[in-house]
């Protein structure tokens, strides 16, 4: 395998999600940032926006997408990753997929927004309320939480929602093993870097300090997507009940999935089935007691735990949302595709007592 790093862009470069693609990217042993894409941000320094970052850019700044395109004829092969906004990333992704066709090179492109989530305009339109920004390009994206499709058959990839990854993870298995009835229950709590970096009335620290409350019951924009993506992965369909709760913390996610039982498997039968089922990835740990969000906040692990009794199964889910549901999940995604270990540079051990 060549050692050689391929240059990488990182679309809508000035949020949260585009943050964690940056530190990402410094880790990976076979990746160098190329181009940082922000309209709003054109200019400035990376670590200007990014203090954290200022060891690993310490000169970089954030570029114009049109200066980057006309650099495209520099290297045969780059990958593009997108944190830009549902609703935009499509348009920006075409204009690089454009201008790569026109200069003759390679792009590999994974996309954390909406946009490629969905197999249709039309499903996407419906849940979104806007028209797709380049429904050409659908075909050539397929969306899965990485651990739930073992081949890719497109040349392009796009990550769920951090949300429908704590679901995915815990459902999924559930009928996969057959375990349970295909009808879910989920209360899940995240943090307020799930809103973005644009202040809101809900994300206003003197709001969610102290303080948990719902937001959408049984109507969040994820819910279509976890039916949509489970189908996909078993051939079965669902029927989801999904209530999200803002926390009083920054970063991560808190997923409790209920389901009835279609199994007499014993309760340590039923762990032990999440356990096979993950039992060749890297990033997925089944564990034999709940799991707690501080032991992987800021890493790419999801850890789950399994609860049963006579009638019904509960699945514990945490994840960080801004990694494993977002830039993480997107990254091992940008390693199947150049054919690289899915582990390479996601490794990182999270901190402590944060």
């Amino acid at each position: 395998m060549s050692s050689e790093t391929l240059p990488a862009i990182v679309l809508g470069g000035s949020g949260y999600v585009a943050g964690e693609f940056l530190r990402l990217i410094a880790h990976h042993p076979r990746l160098r940032l190329a181009a940082a894409v922000s309209s709003s941000a054109v200019g400035e320094a990376i670590a200007a926006r990014f203090p954290h970052l200022r060891a690993a850019y310490p000169a970089q700044r954030f570029a114009a997408l049109d200066d980057v395109l006309g650099r495209l004829g520099d290297a045969p092969r780059w990958v593009a990753v997108s944190a830009a906004p549902h609703g935009a990333s499509a348009t920006l992704i075409d204009r690089v997929l454009c201008a790569a066709e026109s200069a003759g090179v390679e792009v590999s492109v994974v996309d954390a927004s909406a946009d490629f989530r969905y197999r249709s305009a039309e499903s996407y339109e419906r849940v979104y309320g806007t028209a797709h920004g380049a429904p050409q390009r659908l075909a050539a994206f397929r969306c899965a939480v990485p651990e739930q499709l073992a081949m890719i058959d497109t040349p392009h990839a796009a990550q769920p929602g951090c949300f429908a990854t704590a679901m995915l993870l815990a459902i999924v298995p559930l009928l996969a093993k057959r375990l349970s009835e295909p009808v879910f229950y989920v209360s899940a709590i995240t943090g307020s870097t799930g809103a973005g970096g644009t202040p809101r009335e809900t994300t206003h620290h003197p709001v969610r300090q102290s303080n948990v409350f719902a937001y959408q019951p049984l109507k969040h924009r994820h819910h279509s997507e976890v039916v949509e993506l489970t189908r996909a992965a078993t051939r079965q369909q669902v029927e989801l009940h999904f209530v999200p709760h803002s926390g009083p913390f920054a970063r991560g996610i808190h997923a409790t999935v209920f389901a009835a039982r279609a199994s007499a498997a014993s309760a340590a039968e039923i762990e032990a089935a999440l356990q096979d089922y993950y039992r060749d990835s890297a990033f997925v740990e089944v564990l034999d007691a709940p799991p707690r969000l501080k032991d992987i906040v800021g890493s790419n692990y999801a850890r789950l735990s399994v609860s049963a009794d006579d009638e019904a199964i509960s699945v514990c889910c945490v994840v960080d949302n801004l990694v494993k549901g977002a830039a993480g999940g997107a990254m091992q995604w940008v390693n199947r595709l150049c054919g690289w270990p899915e582990t390479d540079g996601l490794t990182i051990t999270p901190a402590g007592w944060l």
